[in-house]
């Protein structure tokens, strides 16, 4: 097993339009150990171009001047091959970090976090692990729950029935009575009705007529003909 001296550093691509901040940064990551800055880019163009590198981190943010770079992370990703995309960014947009996350990063850093707290990033990111902080996955979780459609109670009622309560309305559908349905599923007319006291409940419906209508319009019994068998 190589010492921690031994291993390959981490090579890092830098990808910001600000001169001086990426001045900072490769200043900052050059002066870790095990870290290292191959190349920087301050535009989509040159940032395609230094991927070729093979950078094992492309570190950058949202945006560059007026253009997004979310939507060019799966080129990078195709032109670099194993580096990973890890965000550094002053924008706190929920819509965006997802976004970015969808499209290929591994994490997310607000500007605002620690030093430490980015180089820790780096290195997580780099172990195949996502970064993102407890606020940002709260954030994250919330927003995908609020945007999935809330299931309708008909549904929820529905769902809860067994298997057996859906053979009982079923055979109810016909027209049956308690007795025939017990014969057809070789149960007494006890239980028939145990059964569908638990449906009235389920469902929430009062009565035989109701429950038959109920079924006939969600499709759990199927409306006899004039002749019955």
């Amino acid at each position: 097993m190589l010492a921690e001296t031994d291993k390959q550093p981490i090579r890092i691509l830098l990808i910001d339009d600000h001169e001086i901040f990426l001045a900072g940064l490769r200043s900052l990551l050059n002066a870790e150990p095990g870290m290292t800055v191959i190349a920087s880019a301050r535009n989509r163009c040159e940032a395609l171009l230094a991927a070729s590198t093979q950078p094992d981190i492309i570190l950058m943010d949202l945006r560059l001047a007026n253009e997004s770079t979310v939507v060019f992370f799966p080129e990078l990703i195709s032109v670099c091959g194993r580096g990973r995309i890890l965000v550094l960014t002053g924008i706190s947009d929920i819509d965006q970090y997802l976004q970015a996350v969808s499209n290929g990063a591994m994490g997310v850093v607000n500007r605002q976090e620690t030093s430490d707290t980015l180089i820790k990033a780096i290195r997580k990111v780099h172990e195949g692990e996502m970064w993102l902080n407890r606020s940002v996955m709260a954030s994250a979780v919330s927003k995908i729950q609020s945007r999935q459609p809330k299931p309708d109670p008909t549904s929820i009622k529905i769902a809860s029935l067994t298997v057996r309560e859906l053979d009982v309305i079923s055979i109810l559908g016909e027209g049956r009575r308690n007795r025939e349905i017990g014969e057809r599923l070789f149960i007494s007319e006890k239980t028939v009705r145990h059964y569908l006291t638990s449906i009235f409940n389920k469902l929430e419906v009062e009565d035989r007529l109701e429950l038959m209508i109920f079924s006939y319009q969600h499709g759990l019994a199927e409306v006899p003909s004039r002749q019955r068998a």
